[in-house]
């Protein structure tokens, strides 16, 4: 009897731990566009970040700076309506030869926030 109970108490600490693993989950940068440490021919037009979680665009933020100098000019993220791991971030002008950085936070659907930042470089 003892030997029963001890078997339906490990299975059930085990189905609750399989239960619980999406509650820890973070939203993560997974992909970019431009690439993260990549060199792009021309300006682009928007920053494309690809989150491991779905975002909450209202409390998630990106910022785009010349490598230690002034930000850049740039409209509110905005979350994809297909795919809603993902912010597009349209930039209002044209970016001049250099190396950016880019810095987000995210906050993911179950409250957790993230932060980080990447660089890239457009090419003279």
């Amino acid at each position: 009897m003892m030997l029963r109970i001890f078997r339906l108490m490990v299975v059930a600490a085990f189905a609750c731990g399989l239960a619980t693993t999406g509650a820890f989950a973070h939203a993560f940068l997974d992909r970019a566009v431009p690439g993260v440490g990549t060199t792009v021919r021309a300006s682009p037009s928007e920053l494309e970040l690809r989150f491991t979680e779905k975002v909450v665009s209202a409390f998630s933020g990106v910022q785009i700076a010349v490598l230690g100098g002034r930000p850049i000019a740039r409209e509110k993220p905005v979350l994809d309506r297909a795919r809603p791991n993902i912010l597009h971030v349209r930039l209002r002008h044209a970016l001049s030869p250099g190396t950016y950085v880019v810095t987000w936070h995210v906050v993911s659907v179950d409250t957790h926030r993230t932060s980080g930042n990447y660089k890239f470089t457009v090419e003279p």
